[in-house]
């Protein structure tokens, strides 16, 4: 009996934002040309959306011209778009994509994907809008604060993960344990138990120093303010259907713009206020992006910050996917 580890049928590449993973794909792709091309396959919550470009960093004209590029400007940001859709999403694409001929690419660093994609979905209950809605009017009504609360008293595990601003996460926190009387954090844990599926292989771009990474995120965030991210915000304010707490507008950079442009600070200071209140907000995430990827043993890791870490996952790519 041959018990040998199925050689990969996929290639995934993760890291936290800024951490490099777009030139390391376009990398990957063009060394992938003379055996017959990749497809890529965003992993990312954001870039799903249209109209959101520039505070998702969303690949140039030039870079989607480059290699064919999956999921993204797939819905309206008035729509959501699930980790049980991109699942089903990223499944058909694979295949289809491995028909043509070419390696399906994932890259991204939304990790609640990656994990689903990986360990499978747990059988939590889909979102019951009766339920919802009664959150939504204790919410309105007398805040976040003693819905937190509440989670704390059912969920302490959840809880203590979550920010205590996470409107959308405590939310749906509270309303698994309205429709099962257990904790999110149960289902959670069963899907840490399952094997990870051997047939995509990834690997992970995570700087060992963490300056270096709070460095390119500044930068990052500034050329995004060059670039016009305040307007492209407030032209997503101007259509009059979006609203805060809908999961598009919650993105990184897109909800402290938005508050900030509630705020109606005197424009001298919004400026500085948007641009501190965003980087702190893309730092936190890229800390609970590496904390994801560490939980994942089956990765092999490359130090983002390294000088040699393109080639790097080139090698580390070819090695584990030779065919």
């Amino acid at each position: 009996m041959n018990t040998a580890t199925p050689q990969p049928m996929a290639l995934a590449l993760a890291g936290p934002t800024a951490s490099g993973k777009t030139a390391a794909a376009l990398a990957l792709a063009d060394q992938w040309r003379e055996r017959g091309g990749v497809e890529i396959i965003s992993v990312d919550s954001a870039l799903v959306f249209r109209g959101m470009d520039i505070g998702t960093a969303k690949p140039t004209a030039a870079e989607l011209a480059a290699v064919p590029h999956h999921l993204i400007d797939i819905r309206d940001p008035l729509n959501a778009y699930s980790a049980a859709e991109f699942v089903r999403d990223a499944e058909q694409l694979m295949a289809q994509i491995r028909a043509r001929g070419r390696m399906p690419l994932l890259v991204g660093g939304t990790m609640l994907y990656f994990k689903a994609l990986f360990e499978g979905l747990s059988d939590m209950p889909p979102a019951h809008p009766e339920v919802r809605a009664a959150f939504q009017e204790t919410l309105a009504q007398e805040g976040l604060a003693p819905l937190y609360t509440r989670l704390q008293q059912v969920d302490p595990v959840t809880a203590a993960r979550l920010a205590p601003a996470d409107t959308q996460r405590i939310l749906r926190a509270l309303e698994v344990w309205q429709l099962t009387g257990q904790p999110i954090s149960s289902f959670q844990t069963r899907d840490t138990q399952a094997p990870a599926r051997q047939d995509i292989a990834l690997i992970s771009l995570e700087p060992v120093d963490r300056s270096w990474l709070h460095a390119r995120i500044a930068l990052r965030f500034d050329h995004m303010l060059e670039q016009g991210f305040v307007a492209e915000v407030q032209a997503l304010r101007a259509r009059g259907d979006l609203h805060a707490d809908l999961p598009s507008m919650r993105c990184v950079g897109y909800r402290q713009v938005w508050e900030t442009l509630d705020s109606h600070a005197p424009t001298g200071q919004m400026h500085g206020k948007m641009r501190d209140l965003g980087i702190f907000a893309t730092r936190q995430l890229a800390k609970r992006q590496i904390t994801w990827l560490r939980s994942m043993p089956h990765r092999h890791a490359v130090a983002a910050d390294a000088v040699d870490a393109l080639p790097q996952v080139m090698a580390l790519a070819q090695q584990l996917v030779p065919n």
